[in-house]
This record gives C-alpha cells, structure tokens and sequence, in this order.
C-alpha cells in the first residue's frame, strides 16, 4: 500500500503538504493540492482511517449489542439506533450476544479496546452482581431495568404498568379468565417477571383472583413458544377467555393455535401482545398490543450515548429513562 511519503515523493512536496491535503487546510495553494491529489489517484493511496481514528481518540462507531436479531422487536429497534445515530455522523456496529453473560462482557471487552467510543448494551446475563464490570471509562447505556449500581444511564420501557394497562384492557372487555404466557423468570428484574407482576396488579385492582393454571411459561418468545404455550393450556382443560402474551410474536403464535383450535379471537378468546410490531396490524384479526414506543427509547439511549463521548456532561449523575406505554386497540380484543 501507498504511504504519505510515496505520495510525496511523487508529487514533490514535503509530507506535511500531503497531510495538510488530506486534512484540507484552508492554506494549500490550489497547484499544490492539484499535484498531490494526482499522485494519490495515481498511486490509489487510501486514507488509513484507523490510524487517524487512533490518534484522535475516537472511531466515529458506537456499539449495539442486543441478546437476538432473529427477534421483530430487536431488529427494529436497531434499525431505529442507526438511524438516531446518523444524526450524529455515528455508525454503528451491532452485535448478537444470544443472552449470554460471556458475549456481553466480550462486547464490553471491545469497547475497551477502542473499537467502539462507547456502546448500548441489553444485558440479559450479566445480573446484579456484575456491577463492577460496568465501571469503566467509556460511555456505556444500559437497555433493561436499573439492576445495577454502576455509574452508567439506563433506559428502559415501563414494563410493570405495560402489563397492567393491557390486563386492564382484558377486563374492561369483558374478560374474567385471562391466561397469560411469560419466559422463565430469574432472581433479577426482567420483562417477565416484570409484566407478570402488572398483569396481577391489574387482577388485584380488579378484585380478581389469580390463578396458577392460567400462567404458562415458555423458554423463548417465539411464535412456536406462543402457539406451545396455547396447545398446553387446551389440553389441560383449562377455560380462559383473555389472554395477554409477553410479546407480539408470541401472541402471534397464540393466534395460530386458537384458529386451529376453531376458537374465535376476539369472541371466543380476546388476545393482546406486547411490542407494538409492525407484523400484529396484518394479522386477522389484527393484533391489539402495548407500545412501549421504542422509537423514543432508541433516540434517547443514542442521545445520552453522545453526551457523554462529546463530554457535554461528565459529571452529571447516570440518568435513568423509562418509556412511555399506551395500549393499541384492535380486532383481537374487539368488543363481543
């Protein structure tokens, strides 16, 4: 490869003047930088940006690392980081680390390296007391709940009142046996364990009893595991008349599983998911589901990113952003 030197010994000027030409300082006479952009074409000299990247410090790259890809909500959602992040002239680089604890602390690993100037991590494996591992010195923001101490921003989606809010929707269309299809649930906070526990303040609320048989567990949310999660609860026998899923996909999935059933959503069986995807406005029915609007969720984990790479505010106490939910009526949970 062509270095600085080679492009001046062929221009005939000193490397100063190549480096000035590459930078464009304003004080390059315009025959000068002519001769010198010609013996680059010539030579198919390349800016080795990595090394320039090195000296100043920064990458212009921030990291994503998300627990999957083959997941709508994830995919999305980092569709709308990069996004957010060429607003700021950032590109991004994504990472899959499969919920593992050692693919997580490998992304946090990079960013200490420098490949990235700072990085969006979900984490899933690493739990509370993993806290030490996030004390470092870059700029790190947290996707999922302030289970951590460390000095690091969080942003998350209200996931507790999310859960209520679509129970409540249940219930105030007439639902009183309502199911409900999480993942495992683990000694920390997650969005299990959390929209589990807003689907039972809203039966509470509703002077509902809870019921153990209408809580199903499911390893994945996938829509295997939503239409899984329907097939056991029909071949236990057990009546349910609303049924609130984790997750879109996973309501899809349920979808499937009452239409072979020949029950009819929403007469027989009301449905509301969790994620507000795209793919629930075209089911039939169309799917009615929670918004925990990702969209604000990625602007501002990009945002506070930047803040603190550009040291606009590094002594300023770790924020922590919780999303605002709605619920999204539609055919699935349509009044009888």
């Amino acid at each position: 490869m062509a270095t600085i030197q080679d492009v001046a010994r062929a221009a005939g000027v000193s490397p100063m003047t190549v480096s000035n030409v590459i930078n464009d300082h304003p004080h390059v006479k315009s025959s000068t930088r002519a001769k010198v952009v010609k013996a680059m074409e010539e030579l198919d000299y390349r800016v080795n940006h990595a090394a320039r990247n090195l000296r100043a410090g920064r990458t212009f790259t921030i990291g994503l690392a998300v627990p999957e890809f083959d997941r709508p909500f994830w995919g999305h959602f980092a569709t709308r980081v990069i996004e957010e992040a060429a607003a700021y002239n950032l590109r991004v680089l994504v990472e899959q680390t499969g919920r593992s604890k050692e693919n997580e602390i490998n992304a946090l690993a990079l960013s200490r390296n420098r490949m990235y100037d700072g990085l969006i991590l979900s984490t899933v494996g690493l739990s509370a007391g993993d806290a030490n591992m996030l004390r470092v010195d870059y700029p790190v923001v947290i996707l999922g709940e302030r289970i951590f101490s460390g000095p690091v921003d969080h942003v998350a989606m209200d996931n507790v009142d999310g859960a209520k809010a679509a129970t409540a929707h249940l219930i105030e269309r007439g639902c009183r046996r309502i199911a409900a299809v999480m993942g495992p649930m683990g000694t920390d906070p997650d969005a299990s364990s959390l929209r589990y526990a807003g689907y039972l303040q809203a039966l509470e609320t509703a002077a509902i009893g809870s019921d153990s048989s209408l809580h199903v567990t499911i390893n994945e949310f996938t829509l295997k595991g939503g239409r899984e999660a329907v097939d056991r609860l029909l071949h236990a026998g057990t009546h349910f008349d609303g049924l609130f899923c984790a997750t879109d996909t996973v309501a899809l999935g349920a979808l499937r599983a009452l239409h072979e059933a020949k029950l009819r959503v929403p007469e027989d069986v009301k449905v509301i998911g969790f994620d507000n995807l795209e793919e629930g406005e075209y089911s039939i029915p169309a799917l009615s589901t929670v918004d925990p609007d990702s969209t604000d969720m990625a602007r501002t984990a990009v945002k506070l990113l930047v803040q603190r790479i550009s040291g606009e505010s590094p002594e300023r106490e770790p924020l922590e952003f919780i999303s605002s939910v709605r619920v999204i009526a539609r055919g699935s949970t349509a009044a009888s």
